[in-house]
């Protein structure tokens, strides 16, 4: 059977977003995110606090869930959030964004770190 790639048309255009920008670093994540939903990274918040520093930006080309403890400030971007890791995110004084308004904001890439 032939590989489609993912069917959610807004991520299709994220990942084409992603692909056409010069940085390597956002072709990865372009990458990280055309692998198929089984296999794509889901990461609790104590995974995220375990290996960040505080005020550092992260990345998780995948999904964010809501499993422990955010004791640092830091800017999470993801594909998507559960509902518990946004309440976690937001309680902390931490910032949750798309992957796609990282992108607006840092188009190199730089000092972003990626967990997953």
């Amino acid at each position: 059977m032939k590989r489609t790639g993912p069917t959610d048309i807004n991520l299709r255009k994220l990942i084409t977003l992603l692909s056409r920008q010069k940085s390597a670093f956002w072709k990865r994540i372009a990458k990280d995110l055309n692998r198929p939903r089984r296999i794509r990274r889901v990461v609790n918040i104590s995974r995220i606090n375990r290996y960040a520093n505080d005020g550092e930006t992260v990345i998780v080309p995948g999904k964010v869930l809501g499993a422990g403890e955010l004791t640092k400030k830091l800017t999470i971007a993801a594909w998507s959030f559960s509902s518990q890791a946004l309440d976690k995110i937001k309680q902390s004084g931490s910032k949750a964004v798309t992957i796609e308004q990282l992108l607006k904001k840092n188009k190199t890439g730089k000092g972003v770190r990626i967990i997953g």
